[in-house]
C-alpha cells in the first residue's frame, strides 16, 4: 500500500471510531481510548497528508466528513448525560445555526458546500475536542472553547463571503 494513501485511512478510521463511540458505554475505558484516539486521528491525517506531500481535494473531504461524523457522534453519546445550562444549550445551538447558514450561502454563492479548514477551525475543534470531557466536573472550559467556536464559526462565513475563493478553499470545496 502506497503511503499517499495514509492520511486518507486516518480519516477513514475515524469514522469507524466514531460508530464505534455509538456502542460503547459513558464514561467508559473503551469510550475514552476511542474518544482519544479519533482526536489523535484527526490532528495526524491533515499532517501526515502535508508531509507526505499528499495533500488532495478529497483528502480535505473525508476529513471534513470524518470531523461531522465524530462531532455527531460524540454529541449524541455526551449531550444526553451533561448537565449544562440553558444559556450553554442556547450557544451550541446559535454556533451550530451560523454554521448552517454558512453552507447555506456556500451552497447559494456556489452552488457546493465548503468545508474551509481555517486555523480558527482547528483551534475551535482541538479546544472542543479537550474541553468537552472536562465538562463532566465544571462549564468553565466549555465556555472557553465555545468562545473560540463562536469566532471560528463567524471566521468562516466571512472566509465563505470573500468575491475570490482562495486555492486552499477551492481544494475544501465539494462538488
Amino acid at each position: 500500500m502506497p503511503k499517499k494513501h495514509l492520511p486518507n485511512i486516518l480519516s477513514s478510521l475515524r469514522m469507524v471510531g466514531a460508530v464505534a463511540l455509538l456502542l460503547s458505554n459513558v464514561p467508559s475505558i473503551l469510550f475514552g481510548v476511542l474518544y482519544i484516539v479519533c482526536g489523535i486521528s484527526d490532528i495526524a491525517d491533515g499532517w501526515l497528508a502535508r508531509k507526505l506531500k499528499c495533500v488532495t481535494r478529497t483528502g480535505a473531504l473525508l476529513d471534513s466528513v470524518a470531523d461531522i461524523c465524530f462531532v455527531a457522534c460524540c454529541a449524541w453519546k455526551l449531550l444526553p448525560i451533561l448537565e449544562l445550562p440553558q444559556w450553554l444549550w442556547l450557544w451550541a445551538g446559535v454556533i451550530v445555526a451560523i454554521k448552517v447558514v454558512n453552507q447555506l450561502s456556500a451552497l447559494v454563492m456556489y452552488g457546493r458546500c465548503c468545508f474551509p479548514h481555517t486555523l480558527a477551525n482547528k483551534w475551535a475543534g482541538f479546544l472542543l475536542f479537550i474541553t468537552v470531557p472536562m465538562t463532566l466536573w465544571s462549564i468553565a472550559p466549555i465556555s472557553i472553547a465555545a468562545i473560540v467556536a463562536t469566532f471560528a464559526a463567524i471566521h468562516e462565513g466571512c472566509v465563505l463571503a470573500r468575491e475570490e475563493i482562495t486555492r486552499q478553499l477551492l481544494d475544501t470545496i465539494i462538488k
